[in-house]
């Protein structure tokens, strides 16, 4: 790890360990982020009440001492509006193993091999529609955050969570630190901070990874005023190795020279590199109108004495009525506000490795690479809501919106015949105005169905509608889940796809929007441990990377169909999860999936001494064989293969052994990774040219602290 490095680490980890002890005092909550009711609820809309006894303690002079038994709560917010969704608390032990797995949980993303490396879904539904905030971070969605995907936490006592993942040697391993912390001021006032640190030294030559992020976060909840805050830098830097030279170092070892390890594989660039670095400020909060009305409760009497007469005289305890006052929120007046920066730099010298034959075009400078870009956006949102429940005939929500963003893009100039010319700004503007339907109380049903239409700057002509359903009801013994989900979409492809400079890659293109439309059904029956998802998308006017890594748009229409099975079975403490995905693209050589995706876990799952839980098992991911995109380090960006260089991925297993261990507040497992490596058809790549790493010892361990 660099020295600059560990001193930042170090600062952290001081500063949570300083949080915890300054926080021992801190007021205890008797009532968290609260609804319009005065009462938390959870994402279907149920009442959680947050009060709950103290335990009862008696030290050792016999006076009783009340200790707080922790209450936890996280969600996060809609990044437009605001909105909170209740979400579990990370204590989940069940594999536990998969969460540091760039492949995804269930293994649906191809990826270059080593940790933290740009990776791409092989399941289509599952790709995002935009490339926010840059089409240069969106593949590291393994590691980068948005304001949406941030956990605020509302607790009695401090919250402190460290997870540490390990794997392989000093030389050629892979680290990973994540600490999160979050303290209450107050019931309603809660701040903390996140770290994340990536190491990953590559078992291939040319391909380390060190990312690191650290963020802090605030929110208020209180009757009339809420807010939520985060500021989140990311440091992303990534060697590249443009892949091994030939794929028979893997496939055929018994065909190629002996070079005495798998770092010492020849590979097609030596020093080559990027650097990315993304902040963002993020701020949405919004006042309450409203109005107090009484409520009543009846309760069993606190009364000692009257309690302890009941008692005695075997007659019921007597009831008292309570009266309070709960708010009851109107009309909500919403503002969003948004900073975000991000710069990319591409280093790369073609004297070594043939860096010359690797790329077709060079327009700037002859023996040396170094592109940089900088993008800079600054969004507003304002907004109005007419809130569902305060009487009985508001039974949904109804909230307008406008919203304007503001972008300035830095390119540099292709002007060889200037020297040190100055770089190429662009700015742009988007206006939309917006607004929203929802319900999200109650416990049947739930919708959500939001439109926004563009009217002025980039934004004119551009459109998108969404819209989500929920509906939950009992059938016999089951619950079952009925979700629909629809969009439609009229949207420019991002500015980097219209726009960019660098000394092998360059374009300035004039792009039509992109038309989609796609609708998406989900069954969920809990008891059965079933989940069935299908869904299909039409496209129009489809932007992707052709063959030579260039920005291209099919003018016709692609269609995609997918579903996907997922069934867990149980005997006993045996355990089988499966999944599985099927789909078909109308166009495979322009958007190329394969027809089938599997993952199978099987494992027994047993709890031993009354406090440890056990999970031992093997599981197992597989796709069937197609021309899975390739990987373009200059850009960082996935396309289609090149025409001289077609080669098929997938039709080989992956398969992982693992324990996991859950002993009250810290989980530990230790994986082998891959323990196929080298049988069959030996075929271990996700990405042409870039293997997987061979069979490899990983371990996790993460502690959550409530003091």
């Amino acid at each position: 790890m660099p020295p600059v490095m560990k001193r930042i680490l170090l600062t952290y980890i001081w500063l949570a360990v300083v949080g915890c002890m300054a926080a021992q005092a801190q007021v205890p909550i008797n009532s968290m982020g609260m609804n319009q009711g005065g009462m938390m609820r959870d994402q279907y809309g149920n009442q959680i009440d947050p009060s709950r006894q103290p335990e009862n303690l008696e030290d050792s002079t016999g006076v009783d001492i009340q200790s707080l038994p922790p209450k936890l709560y996280m969600w996060t917010v809609d990044e437009m509006l605001g909105e909170r969704k209740m979400i579990p608390a990370d204590t989940i032990s069940l594999d536990f193993q998969n969460t540091n797995l760039v492949e995804g949980m269930t293994g649906h993303y191809n990826y270059l091999g080593n940790l933290g490396t740009p990776r791409l879904s092989r399941l289509f539904f599952e790709r995002p529609h935009t490339d926010e905030p840059t089409l240069f971070l969106a593949p590291f969605s393994s590691f980068y955050m948005r304001p949406d995907e941030l956990r605020f936490t509302n607790s009695n006592v401090p919250y402190t969570n460290l997870t540490y993942y390990k794997a392989g040697s000093k030389i050629n391993g892979e680290d990973r630190f994540k600490a999160y912390f979050s303290v209450n001021a107050n019931k309603r006032l809660a701040v903390g901070f996140n770290i994340d640190y990536l190491y990953g030294r590559g078992y291939y030559a040319n391909q380390s990874t060190a990312h690191f992020n650290a963020g802090l976060f605030a929110s208020y909840i209180g009757e009339k005023y809420q807010m939520h805050a985060a500021y989140n830098n990311f440091f992303l830097k990534m060697n590249e190795n443009g892949g091994i030279t030939d794929d028979r170092y893997i496939t055929h070892p018994d065909e190629m020279e002996d070079v005495g390890g798998n770092q010492y594989i020849p590979t097609r660039l030596e020093e080559a590199s990027n650097r990315n670095h993304n902040f963002f400020v993020y701020l949405t909060h919004r006042y309450r109108l409203g109005f107090h009305r009484e409520t009543t409760k009846i309760e069993e009497t606190q009364d000692p004495v009257a309690r302890r007469k009941a008692e005695r005289d075997s007659t019921e305890i007597p009831k008292d009525t309570i009266v309070t006052e709960e708010f009851v929120p109107v009309t909500s007046f919403i503002h969003t506000f948004k900073v975000e920066r991000s710069s990319r730099r591409f280093r790369g010298s073609m004297e070594q490795a043939g860096e010359d034959a690797f790329y077709d075009n060079t327009y700037l400078q002859e023996g040396f690479s170094n592109d940089t870009t900088v993008a800079l956006s600054v969004k507003n949102v304002l907004g109005i809501s007419l809130l569902e429940g305060f009487n009985k005939y508001a039974k949904a929500g109804l909230t307008a919106y406008v919203s304007h963003k503001f972008s300035r893009y830095t390119l540099m100039n292709m002007d060889t015949s200037i020297p040190n010319p100055a770089p190429v700004e662009y700015n742009e503007h988007e206006l939309f105005v917006g607004g929203e339907l929802s319900k999200r109380q109650g416990s049947l049903l739930h919708y959500n169905a939001t439109g926004e239409i563009g009217l002025a700057g980039q934004a004119a002509g551009q459109f998108k509608v969404k819209g989500n359903l929920d509906l939950n009801f009992r059938l016999g013994r089951d619950t079952v889940n009925f979700y629909a989900r629809g969009h439609v979409s009229n949207l420019l492809p991002s500015f980097y796809m219209r726009h960019y400079h660098s000394n092998h890659f360059a374009w300035d293109n004039d792009l039509h929007k992109e038309f989609r439309t796609g609708v998406e059904g989900e069954l969920n029956i809990q008891r059965w441990g079933t989940n069935l998802r299908a869904g299909m998308e039409n496209i129009k006017n489809y932007t992707y990377f052709d063959q030579n890594a260039l920005p291209a748009q099919y003018g016709g229409s692609i269609q995609v169909l997918a579903a996907t099975l997922s069934q867990k079975f149980k005997l006993g403490i045996f355990h089988l999860d499966n999944e599985v995905t099927w789909q078909k693209s109308s166009d495979a050589t322009r958007l190329p999936l394969p027809d089938l995706s599997l993952y199978h876990n099987a494992y027994l799952l047993a709890k031993l001494f009354k406090v440890l839980t056990l999970q031992l098992g093997a599981d197992v991911r597989y796709f069937t064989t197609y021309h899975a995109p390739a990987y373009m380090p200059a850009t960082q960006q996935f396309h289609l293969q090149p025409e001289d260089d077609q080669v098929e991925i997938g039709g080989y297993p992956i398969v992982n052994a693992y324990v996991n261990l859950h002993l009250k507040r810290t989980r530990i497992f230790v994986m082998m990774y891959h323990v196929n490596a080298g049988m069959g058809n030996a075929q271990s790549f996700l990405v042409p040219h870039y293997p997987l790493n061979s069979r490899l010892l990983k371990i996790g361990v993460s502690w959550n602290f409530y003091d």
